[in-house]
């Protein structure tokens, strides 16, 4: 008899260590997609206590065929492709082997010296933000997946917030109006707020630059407003679906609509990003001093800077009797949810990574040639190598 556990197995092996960035919880993988992929051939290794805040406790894990090891450089040390969350640290650019396949969010274009680092190491790393906007790669779009999260919150922490109702409510003491909720930005995140915010029984519009999502907005019982474009560019969005940053006069067009909604409304919840730069300034000091005190913003472009000029990434202030919620990370909030959407995304991505048991990459790929930042210590990114070729002339 052949001893089964003697025998080398074909597959390569995914490691999951622990996320080491304080206030994440999520996991990178959850048991559900460990058991898929242990039925396929591949051994998973997990660090003890990775799923722990996010509700996937050690022995979910075992049952779904994962080893289970004591410490982070256990899991490096065995590990062929490691799959997180949040950017490896300096201390976990250490442990990777060189040669190792490296996968999680890892902002390329604004880490620079990251990517050079993982470059250095020789790791092929590919970034869960960098999935390219099409058809063929909504399933593995992380960045969709999360900001469904974020959007749903966002709402939640607003209506906890403000000191009145959400709904409509007719009541033996009187007639109570709905919330007015303004929403900046109708990507995913905004499109979500919208919906959560229309289930709580408010009264919702949004803004957002590109005119082909008014259908979306309206769709969902939302009022789209307009911003005057006479005499402006009108390629609004990229060739990725992403909004392009604004012109001085569109960005000061946008202020002064926005303004003028803002000062009308209950709630703001703002969205807007533009990939590798800072978000845009849309709700300026004078706009918060004209929101009737007990108003919300929730911005949700808090990591990047902020869309309010008095939002501070990380907390929740209040300034001229209106509450500005400026917390990073929505997504780890939900963490049970948030990793299970997050893990489904790795899921269909490392399906178009691995065959046969093995890390095979096809360059020919829309996805993997979009997806993958360093390779046999290059990096190959072209968004991500522009962004660094100014920084190394400066240097030099």
């Amino acid at each position: 008899m052949v001893d089964s556990a003697a025998t080398p197995r074909a597959g390569i092996t995914i490691g999951v260590p622990k996320e080491i960035v304080p206030g994440e919880t999520r996991v990178a993988l959850v048991p559900d997609t460990v058991k898929r992929f242990v039925a396929s051939g591949l051994r998973i290794v997990v660090e003890s206590g990775a799923g722990e805040q996010s509700a996937f406790v050690d022995s979910a894990y075992t049952d779904a065929g994962a080893t289970i090891v004591p410490d982070s450089a256990s899991v490096y040390s065995q590990a062929d492709l490691i799959l997180k969350v949040q950017k490896p640290e300096p201390g976990e650019v250490s442990l990777l082997r060189p040669g190792t396949a490296f996968i999680a969010l890892l902002q390329p274009m604004v880490n620079t010296d990251l990517v050079a680092a993982l470059a250095e190491r020789k790791i092929n790393a590919f970034s869960m933000d960098a999935i390219p906007r099409i058809t063929r790669a909504q399933s593995m779009d992380a960045l969709s997946s999360m900001s469904t999260v974020g959007g749903y919150k966002a709402v939640l922490l607003a209506a906890t917030a403000m000191p009145r109702f959400f709904p409509l409510l007719m009541t033996a003491a009187g007639t109570i109006a709905p919330a007015k909720v303004l929403i900046i930005g109708a990507g995913v995140a905004g499109l979500q707020a919208i919906a959560t915010a229309r289930r709580l029984g408010a009264v919702v519009e949004s803004y957002d630059t590109r005119p082909v999502v008014k259908e979306q907005v309206e769709s969902l019982g939302a009022k789209f407003v307009e911003v005057d474009m006479t005499g402006i560019e009108s390629e609004t969005q990229d060739s990725g679906g992403y909004a392009r940053e604004a012109s001085p006069e569109l960005l000061r067009r946008q202020q002064e609509t926005m303004s003028n909604r803002a000062m009308r409304s209950d709630v703001v919840i703002t969205t807007a990003l533009v990939p590798g730069r800072p978000a845009p300034k849309l709700i300026t000091e004078e706009t918060v001093m004209g929101m009737a005190p007990g108003s919300v913003i929730v911005d949700m472009a808090a990591e990047a800077g902020g869309n309010c000029v008095l939002t501070v990434p990380g907390e929740t202030v209040v300034r001229h009797g209106v509450t500005i919620i400026g917390i990073v990370n929505l997504p780890a909030t939900v963490p049970y949810h948030a990793s299970q959407m997050y893990s489904k995304n790795m899921q269909n991505l490392l399906a178009l990574l691995i065959k046969d048991g093995q890390l095979k990459l096809d360059f020919e790929d829309e996805i993997i040639r979009g997806t993958i930042i360093t390779h046999n210590g290059e990096v190959v990114h072209e968004g991500t190598k522009a962004r660094m070729q100014p920084a190394a002339a400066a240097a030099s």
